[in-house]
């Protein structure tokens, strides 16, 4: 949800005497680092728990998915956010990070996503036991501030690279009626 819908619900559960949101659930991953900007700061104003999906970049960050090379993650085959160069660039960068550190991408990627300290938890995402017991061997991994000063140079902080496939895209950016004036009253006389 845009911040700016986080309070405007706050505004109108208070004004109704209604309960508040109490959590958020938005995509957040060192390849999708939007929230960072204003989603996570609000979050954090209001109180509320903010639990993310798509910490693994929807599987970009498994180390199974490289620049050049077939990959098993099935979705690759339908979903753009796959075949978009500036992200297949950042993981070819994150992936020697993940070696020189002795973490995983799994284990990397996870870390990272709850260092923010915004952030309540982070869905897995696991569809098998062996995924499951990976992404578990991880919980105790956390990254040293060298490690995510690197990351932040690969990924600048509050910044996406490319869009997620399922990420929510506002009316206003979608249908060109909210954000152009009708024809006629385009000119500033």
């Amino acid at each position: 949800m845009p911040p700016s819908s986080l309070v405007e619900a706050h505004w109108a559960a208070e004004r109704r005497g209604l309960e508040r949101f109490r959590t958020e659930q938005p995509p957040y991953s060192i390849l999708n680092r939007g929230i960072e900007r204003e989603a996570l700061p609000v979050a954090q104003r209001y109180g509320m728990g903010v639990l993310v999906w798509g910490p693994l970049g929807q599987g970009m960050l498994t180390g199974r998915v490289r620049r050049g090379q077939d990959t098993d993650v099935r979705r690759a085959k339908f979903m753009t956010a796959f075949t978009d160069e500036r992200r297949l660039a950042a993981v070819e960068k994150l992936i020697p990070l993940a070696r020189d550190a002795g973490l995983s991408m799994t284990h990397l990627a996870m870390a990272f996503a709850i260092s923010h300290p915004a952030v309540t938890s982070a869905l897995l995402g696991a569809r098998t036991m062996a995924q499951l017991d990976d992404l578990l061997a991880g919980v105790d991994v956390a990254l040293s501030d060298e490690i995510l000063d690197r990351i932040d140079e690969i990924v600048p902080p509050g910044t996406d690279i490319g869009t997620l496939d399922q990420a929510f895209v506002p009316p206003a950016i979608l249908r060109t009626d909210l954000r152009r004036r009708p024809a006629g009253e385009r000119s500033a006389a």
